[in-house]
């Protein structure tokens, strides 16, 4: 349907013109609409619920393995999620100290209800954004393009690019045992209507399922009986904005707790596992595999007596704890009993049950890594409409799909951010190559080259981009350029100086395990060593300045792991060569001699933008990818 047609519907009117419409005010929303309007376009943000912006209606975190990496990155490029999450963090830890820099993931347990207020009071101070709560029913094309969106009521808004950010609401329906109603999570109102109209615009339609566990009263909890997790205080904020000014982390963070099921819960899930919708047939969605119910955990592994349990709090002004790892579909009646059979919650008072939520999604294979679709120009899509999973994933997406869907109305190249950039980059990827069968969630494991892209250098990998695009402020950046300024000095100076053994040296490097050298050796070699660090050998470096820790720890990082990261590099090196190989968008593979059939198809369907995406197509092998250097060379010199 186009406008003019929209236009002619009983009591439909013209409502607005806009550069760009985004549909759900989600975390991919949010983001969406905040790049688009910082980038100087007129912007609408569409919410069902305007209480709702930024709602986080599953675990009240941001951030974790690899989560925490996007979150920065994030941030790196002029995003807004790390800045509200370190406005409203009520406890801050950093995950896998024990495993090295290069996994290090930083996490915080959020107010839930402050973050939505304090994102929705930022999205309105925001020049150029309007927001509006309304149900977009509709997506409004003519001739292969998106025009604009229309709503239930039937008020019509013109754009020149829209991006849909509809997250768990297209269609959806929760599901507790037997009783399913058609809502969004949390009881709130679904999107109708928008997945028929996407579907009739010719972009095919998958569907998802996922959940979210029990919510209690702490009141009623007894907390001697769990293992108290309380916050960390030497870790930095999630923005490096917020770094770099010198703000902390908070210093009245809140503990959180852990348990483990029992017997009995083991046996309560058992005797009513034929009351599962998981098992019974009701739930036909697809369901996330790294993150499954409790009751799928006793059923695929059987090998394990327990799991384990986080009970989190919701915020500083309630008395609502989260149950993280316990997410359920089974009927309330069971539920009570599971999570009264756990240590420390024998008279737990349930205030929210747990829930599965089935909903529509867009087939991410039908996208670009531009996050455009390839059937409606103009037409962007990010997060769970996407085929992920959680919040970070969501909003780096939500950045993406923002600055290309600007990029697209500017009549600018699209921002892409390979596989060596970002996480984002691997998450953009992994979506629009090879596609996904569940709920995609982000991990460390999926990224080749994690030792680079690591959380504490976000800014240096991405923050030059945000600059270029716009996104990044000239304070901000020259902040940036001072830190990198003082990163390279000291690097420098610590690799040029050079002392001799002494007693103060020798009880220094005794203290970490190490030996006293028989010679001189500089400040450098001497952070490469297991245990020594770069304040351990404050002792004997006389000409140390005062530097922020940001600085002084990028620099140990930089040069302990210099070997590795030089074999990385060059890796890099070799995947930017494939990378930089444009394949035309209009190369019919039908054409090209030596491809195998199945590596024809794929590559005629997917229609990558390099030879290295093009590798990563499930069926395209190997002797494809040569044929296809091969052919690559042979237009090159018939151009000639």
């Amino acid at each position: 349907m186009n406008i003019k047609e929209a236009l002619e519907i009983k009591d439909s009117f013209m409502a607005g013109g806009y550069d760009v419409a985004v549909v759900g005010a989600g975390h991919a929303g949010c983001e969406a609409a905040h790049a688009c309007a910082k980038l100087g376009l007129k912007t609408v943000l569409f919410t069902l619920y305007l209480d709702s912006i930024a709602n986080l209606p599953c675990n009240p975190s941001i951030g974790g393995t690899a989560k925490g990496q996007l979150v920065r990155e994030i941030d790196a490029l002029g995003g807004i999620m790390g800045k509200i999450a370190d406005e409203c963090a009520i406890q801050m830890r950093m995950l896998n100290r024990s495993k090295g820099p290069a996994v290090y993931s930083p996490r915080a347990q959020m107010d839930r209800h402050r973050y939505s207020d304090v994102m929705k009071c930022y999205l309105e101070k925001v020049e150029n954004l309007d927001i509006r709560q309304a149900h977009v029913t509709d997506l409004l094309t003519e001739e292969g393009a998106v025009t604009g969106v229309m709503t239930e009521s039937r008020a019509v808004y013109s754009a020149k690019a829209v991006v849909i950010c509809s997250g768990t609401y297209m269609e959806s329906r929760t599901i507790r045992g037997g009783v399913i109603c058609e809502s969004g999570p949390d009881g709130l109102p679904r999107s109708v209507g928008l997945s028929a109209s996407l579907s009739e615009a010719g972009i095919p339609i998958l569907r998802f399922k996922t959940g979210t566990p029990v919510r209690v009263n702490s009141s009623r909890l007894d907390f001697d009986q769990m293992t108290r997790q309380d916050g960390e205080y030497d870790i930095p904020p999630f923005s490096y904005d917020n770094e770099m000014h010198g703000k902390t982390v908070p210093e009245d963070q809140v503990p959180c707790w852990s348990v483990w099921t029992t017997p009995v819960t083991r046996e309560v899930i058992t005797e009513n596992m034929d009351r599962s919708p998981l098992y019974s047939g009701v739930i036909t969605g697809i369901g996330p595999r790294y993150c499954p119910s409790i009751e799928d955990k006793f059923m695929r592994f059987k090998d394990k007596d327990r799991h384990q349990i986080f009970v989190e709090p919701m915020g500083r002004q309630t008395n609502e704890m989260y149950l993280q790892g316990f997410s359920t579909s089974l009927p309330e009646d069971v539920q009570v009993k599971m999570v009264r059979s756990l240590p420390g919650l024998s008279e737990a008072v349930i205030q929210r049950s747990a829930y599965a939520i089935e909903y529509d999604l867009v087939e991410p294979l039908s996208l670009t890594p531009a996050l455009e679709s390839k059937v409606v120009k103009g037409l962007f899509t990010a997060g769970q409409i996407n085929g992920s999973s959680g919040y970070e994933e969501a909003a780096g997406q939500g950045i993406i799909a923002g600055i290309n869907a600007a990029m697209k109305v500017l009549g600018k190249d699209p921002v892409i951010l390979d596989r060596s950039q970002a996480y984002i980059g691997v998450l953009v990827d992994d979506l629009v190559t090879k596609g996904t069968s569940e709920p995609y969630r982000m991990m460390t494991s999926r990224a080749e080259y994690r030792l680079f892209l690591r959380q504490d250098n976000a800014d240096t990998r991405l923050t030059p981009i945000g600059h270029d695009i716009g996104l990044i402020e000239d304070e901000r950046f020259s902040l940036f350029e001072e830190k990198m300024r003082l990163i390279e000095e000291e690097t420098e100076r610590l690799k040029s100086t050079y002392i001799g053994p002494s007693d103060t040296l020798k009880e220094i490097l005794e203290s970490a395990g190490s030996v006293l050298p028989p010679s001189g050796i500089s400040l450098a070699d001497l952070l490469k060593r297991p245990k020594v660090t770069y304040e351990l050998i404050e002792g004997v470096d006389k000409e140390r300045k005062p530097l922020p820790s940001y600085v002084t720890k990028a620099v140990e990082t930089d040069i302990k792991y210099e070997g590795y990261l030089k074999l990385e590099k060059e890796k890099i090196e070799k995947f930017s060569e494939l990378e930089s190989r444009r394949l035309p968008e209009d190369t019919d593979y039908e054409k090209i001699e030596g491809l195998r059939l199945e590596a024809r198809q794929k590559l005629n369907k997917l229609k990558p933008i390099n030879v290295g995406q093009a590798s990563r197509i499930s069926g395209v092998s190997p002797a494809d990818i040569s044929v296809l250097l091969v052919y690559l060379e042979m237009k090159k010199r018939e151009e000639k």
